[in-house]
């Protein structure tokens, strides 16, 4: 099969953060109310990905294999891992802003999500078209949120709506990237449980990142009815494109 088909289907899966990252171009005058719903809209949401999307089929994968030992240690440690890592990186990265650490932070987690989107979505694709297809504009859409959660606190902490942009396009990149890879290097190892673990740790990443900063961050203006706004915005969001 060609693979240049492949490798389109991933990347039009990885334009969602793209599109997402356009939100910094509306001419909004109080940034502060759009950052707030902003970043509670994409945090619940990448929180809800990992609970709805990422999880629930990833531990049934490694329950289906292996004893309740194994299994169990398969699920948690990975997690784990991710909580640890992500907890890691902010101790380390030391910004004066905390808005731009966020975005920092996010734009790193969310290439380490996209990367095994990559893959999943080529493999998909290499195998089956038309369920590729199918996968990559879900994909898409969960990205879009991505896209806001990266763009909005970097143009806003650098005041520059190009460095935004430009790190969500680099996020964006992650999804063709893994695409590549997995045809180059990993086309004979890639198997259901490896993908497992890499979504199980990057779900240990995402919740982690939105609870201890974008939420963090998001309620610092003190504008608590944007952030449930952002909250419930999420909620119909995800409603919307799981029923797509």
């Amino acid at each position: 099969m060609n693979i240049l088909i492949p490798l389109l289907i991933s990347t039009i899966a990885g334009l969602g953060t793209m599109i997402g990252s356009l939100l910094v171009f509306l001419p909004i005058k109080d940034t502060k109310k759009l950052i707030t719903v902003s970043l509670a809209f994409s945090g619940t949401v990448m929180i809800l990905i990992s609970i709805l999307d990422l999880l629930p089929p990833s531990i049934i994968n490694i329950w289906s294999q292996f004893s309740l030992l194994k299994a169990g240690l398969l699920i948690i440690i990975p997690f784990i891992l991710g909580m640890l890592l992500i907890n890691l990186m902010d101790k380390k990265i030391s910004e004066e802003s905390s808005l731009y650490k966020v975005g920092i932070l996010a734009l790193v987690t969310l290439m380490l999500h996209n990367f095994p989107e990559g893959i999943a979505t080529f493999m998909t694709s290499y195998v089956n078209t038309q369920l590729g297809l199918k996968l990559s504009l879900a994909i898409m859409l969960h990205n879009i949120p991505e896209g806001i959660c990266i763009a909005i606190p970097i143009a806003k902490a650098t005041h520059s709506i190009k460095r935004g942009v430009g790190y969500a396009l680099l996020s964006s990149i992650a999804e063709p990237l893994g695409a590549i890879t997995a045809y180059i290097f990993l086309k004979n190892y890639i198997n259901n449980l490896t993908i497992s673990i890499i979504l199980i740790f990057v779900a240990g990443i995402m919740i982690t990142l939105s609870i201890n900063n974008i939420y963090k961050e998001s309620l610092k203006s003190h504008m608590r009815k944007y952030f449930y706004l952002g909250i419930i915005l999420s909620i119909v969001y995800i409603f919307i494109s799981f029923a797509i």
